[in-house]
C-alpha cells in the first residue's frame, strides 16, 4: 500500500534531515543508493538538481512512478562503474548504501566525484564490536522500542544486506583514511554519519 512520505518512519528517515541539512545549498547532488528516491524527493524541493543511482531495478521503477513534477534523473546503475564525469558533483548523500559496496571503493569514488568545496554526506550502518559497543546496543534497542510505540514503521522495498562487511570502529578508521578530516559521528539507532568537505585551493584557508 502507497504510504505519503510525510506519513513514512524508520530508522533510515529519522537521519534524512541531517543528509539534508548536509547539502543544503549544493546546486547539483547525488543520492547514492537511492532506493524509491524519499531522501532525494526532499532534496529535490530544496532547490539542487538531484541524481539517484541504485542497481535494484524496482526501487528505481518506484522512484521514477512517484517523482512527479520533481524532474530528479534515476539511473538503474553500479554507482561503481557507472561513467560519471570526475568532480561532477557539489553535493553527495547516501543512506544505508554503503554496506552494499566495497567501502574503500565507495569512498574513493565518492570523492573522485565531489567538486572542491563540495560536501559528502553518509549515513551507513555497521557491525559492533561487542564488549566495546554494548552500550551502544543497549541504547538502540531502548530507543527504538519506545519510537515503535509512539509511530508506525514504514518498511522500505530496497533489498536489505546485513550483517555489514565493517564495525564501526573500521568503518572510521577507513572513513579517516580517504576522506582526511571527515567528521565521523555515531547515532543510537544502529547508524553512523560521515561529513566530510572537499578542500578548495581556490579559497584561502584560515
Amino acid at each position: 500500500m502507497y504510504v505519503p512520505d510525510a506519513e513514512r518512519w524508520n530508522h533510515n528517515i529519522e537521519y534524512h534531515p541531517l543528509l539534508a541539512a548536509a547539502v543544503a545549498g549544493a546546486r547539483n547532488v547525488l543520492d547514492v543508493g537511492c532506493g524509491e528516491g524519499m531522501l532525494a524527493r526532499r532534496i529535490r524541493r530544496g532547490g539542487a538538481a538531484v541524481t539517484g543511482i541504485d542497481p535494484d531495478a524496482r526501487s528505481i521503477e518506484l522512484a521514477r512512478d512517484q517523482s512527479g513534477a520533481d524532474d530528479i534523473t534515476y539511473l538503474r546503475a553500479d554507482f561503481l562503474e557507472y561513467p560519471f564525469e570526475p568532480e561532477s558533483f557539489d553535493g553527495i548523500v547516501s543512506i544505508a548504501a554503503l554496506h552494499h559496496m566495497d567501502t574503500v571503493k565507495a569512498l574513493t569514488r565518492m570523492r573522485e566525484l565531489l567538486r572542491p568545496g563540495g560536501t559528502l554526506a553518509v549515513v551507513g550502518m555497521a557491525r559492533n564490536d561487542f564488549p566495546a559497543d554494548l552500550p551502544w546496543e543497549a541504547a538502540a534497542l531502548l530507543t527504538s522500542f519506545k519510537d515503535r510505540l509512539c509511530r508506525a514503521q514504514w518498511a522500505h522495498p530496497s533489498p536489505v544486506v546485513w550483517p555489514p562487511p565493517q564495525t564501526y570502529a573500521e568503518t572510521r578508521r577507513t572513513a579517516a583514511e580517504i576522506l582526511p578530516g571527515v567528521r565521523y559521528r555515531r547515532h543510537v539507532l544502529w547508524r553512523f554519519s560521515l561529513v566530510w568537505t572537499r578542500p578548495n585551493p581556490a579559497v584561502p584557508q584560515g
